[in-house]
């Protein structure tokens, strides 16, 4: 019978795999690598096989140090997911977050879920509108965080990535082909006139409105049944559409910003861990935005 397997040899063992090399592996760890050396010895003494075949430029996995190596990721990666929640101070209290609809299902609801299982004294309250609506409630104190869109340098706050506005249309029509092109436009919206119908007249395409809607889910409605083609962020382009671009002869509607607003009002823990939760969950977004401009 073998005796159980310990985490600190799991580590070593995914870290020594990771870096090709026992030196290399030891700087990392911060130990010498004849310490190293022997705690690998002792984990192939305790699953009785080689994992590693030796070589002058390093080492290599055997097969079965490869069969071996997602269970040790798996096993580590929930050691330290454990230990962070462990450590991880319970936050109370009311949040009221703002988000806006555009990423409603993509980039937020994961994080929200995970916040308010891994804190659940901390009340979370989203409220789900665009910009206008959000300034507005923060205003009148009813938010404490807003995830917002900002096009003009009107509005301070916190960046946390770039998402460009782009035409888009269905992949399977060529709507942008007609003319006059027809569009689907936000409903009362300032921002249409100010950005995305200036930017058909400046490149002189003459369009009909043949959708409007409140929401962007419903913009994309309209572009994926084949209505219209439709100003949307370039991270909410659904399924079956393609951004347009200056070789269709589409021009970019704007850069627009995405800012955290904070309630200067409001404070504390649960609001910080809020707003350090939805600063990462952007991350991602971020990383895209760098090596698109970069």
């Amino acid at each position: 019978m073998y005796p159980p397997l310990e985490s600190d040899l799991l580590r070593i063992f995914v870290t020594v795999s990771d870096a090709g090399n026992v030196t290399h592996a030891a700087d990392r760890l911060g130990r010498t690598q004849s310490a190293v050396s022997m705690q690998v010895r002792k984990l192939e003494e305790s699953v009785g096989v080689t994992l590693f075949e030796r070589g002058p430029r390093g080492v290599a996995l055997t097969v079965e140090g490869k069969r071996l190596l997602p269970y040790a990721k798996r096993i580590v990666g929930l050691v330290d997911e454990t230990t962070a929640a462990m450590r991880t101070l319970p936050l109370d209290g009311p949040v009221r977050v703002g988000i806006p609809e555009e990423y409603n299902q993509t980039v937020l609801p994961n994080a929200l879920a995970a916040f308010a299982e891994t804190h659940p004294g901390a009340e979370v309250t989203v409220f789900c509108g665009y910009t206008a609506q959000q300034m507005e409630a923060l205003d009148a104190d009813e938010l404490d965080l807003a995830v917002i869109f900002e096009w003009d340098g009107g509005i301070s706050g916190e960046l946390l990535a770039i998402d460009p506005t782009v035409w888009v249309a269905s992949s399977a029509h060529n709507l942008h082909l007609e003319r006059p092109v027809p569009v689907a436009f936000y409903r009362r919206s300032v921002w249409c006139r100010e950005f995305a119908q200036r930017s058909l007249e400046r490149y002189a395409i003459p369009y009909r409105v043949a959708y409007t809607s409140d929401t962007s889910s419903g913009l994309r409605s309209a572009v994926a049944s084949g209505l219209s083609i439709a100003p949307l962020a370039r991270s909410n382009i659904p399924p079956g559409a393609r951004e347009l671009t200056l070789a269709d002869g589409f021009p970019t509607v704007d850069s627009s910003r995405v800012v955290l607003k904070r309630n200067p009002r409001r404070g504390g823990p649960a609001i910080d861990g809020m707003a350090d939760l939805i600063r990462k969950s952007f991350g991602p977004l971020a990383a895209m935005t760098d090596q698109a401009f970069g």
